[in-house]
């Protein structure tokens, strides 16, 4: 027993200096956490405290700090995506007030603010799985003449624009899956090859808009909602959405409620409009060369002097 005892000692003792190792490397790990939470924190009362600065270059600087936080914390990504798109929201002024002005001959006529354009850029170069469920809040947001530069993905999926002024905003490209639109106004907006699908566009103003490629699948373009007359009466508008002279060639709208909408004169050649809903759309003049309308709603459709060269699923002419 006890020479038994005494084989057995090296190798208790070699037990005890690996637990006490691993006790030492578990307090160490979690002391370094606190103390890069420490840091983190720092950095972000800083980079706020900067957001707030008079200064251009410091309000800059202030986005980019957050931009690095937001990479380095997957905990704080959610709170910096909050505060940028709030940042952005209070800084790029109300599109109540820029609605009031008339649409600009170009894109280059207006362009937010440096210190917004970095913040939104920053939001949509995110990683969007990190959310967490925090939703961009852009509503009521002027944007006129916004755009990206390089070639980094645009990531607004789900992001809130609704009511904002995006004329002569350029989105090519961009990831707006499910996001909600409605009502804001995206005259002379550049959404080519854009993913819209299910994306809310209810009584937006599409005027001249360019979605050529776009994915629209499922997309909601109705009127959500009537207007009350002086009996109570609900009723219809004339028209939801407002997609006169716009470009909607070989973009895939399968399935997109688009009832009512002005569709006078648009581009729809080679657009997939299958199983759409076009229930009293006006297509006077638009261009449906190659269009697939194959199980559309085209009640009341009006399609006096359209381009159907090859159009499938339309009614017979006369």
């Amino acid at each position: 027993m006890v020479s038994l005892i005494a084989v057995s000692l090296p190798g208790l003792a070699a037990l005890g200096a690996l637990l006490f190792t691993w006790m030492q490397v578990g307090q160490a790990s979690k002391e370094l956490r606190i103390s890069e939470h420490g840091q983190i924190t720092s950095r972000f009362n800083a980079a706020i405290g900067n957001l707030g600065s008079q200064s251009l270059d410091v309000r800059l600087g202030g986005i980019y700090a957050l931009q690095r936080i937001m990479q380095d914390s997957v905990r704080d990504h959610p709170t910096v995506v909050s505060v940028l798109a709030a940042f952005a929201q209070r800084h790029a002024g109300s599109s109540t007030e820029s609605l009031r002005e008339p649409l600009a001959a170009s894109r280059d006529d207006h362009r937010p603010k440096a210190d917004v354009q970095a913040a939104i850029a920053t939001l949509a170069r995110r990683r969007p799985e990190r959310d967490s469920e925090t939703i961009i809040d852009l509503t009521y947001t002027d944007l006129r003449g916004l755009r990206f530069t390089g070639k980094a993905s645009i990531n607004l999926p789900e992001a809130d624009l609704s009511d904002a002024d995006l004329r002569w905003a350029t989105l090519s490209g961009a990831n707006l899956r499910k996001a909600s639109l409605s009502y804001a106004n995206l005259e002379s907006a550049y959404l080519d090859e854009a993913y819209l699908r299910a994306a809310d566009l209810t009584a937006a103003s599409l005027v001249g808009t360019v979605f050529t490629g776009a994915n629209l699948r499922e997309t909601d373009m109705t009127c959500g909602g009537g207007i009350l007359t002086e009996t109570g009466q609900e009723i219809e508008p004339a028209f939801c959405v407002d997609l006169q002279s716009a470009w909607l060639d070989d973009t895939d709208l399968r399935n997109a409620k688009m009832s009512n909408a002005d569709l006078r004169e648009a581009n729809l050649a080679g657009a997939n409009l299958r199983h759409a809903d076009l229930t009293n759309a006006d297509l006077t003049k638009a261009d449906l060369t190659n269009a697939d309308f194959r199980g559309a709603k085209l009640t009341g459709a009006k399609l006096q002097d359209a381009k159907r060269t090859g159009a499938r699923g339309l009614p017979r002419e006369g």
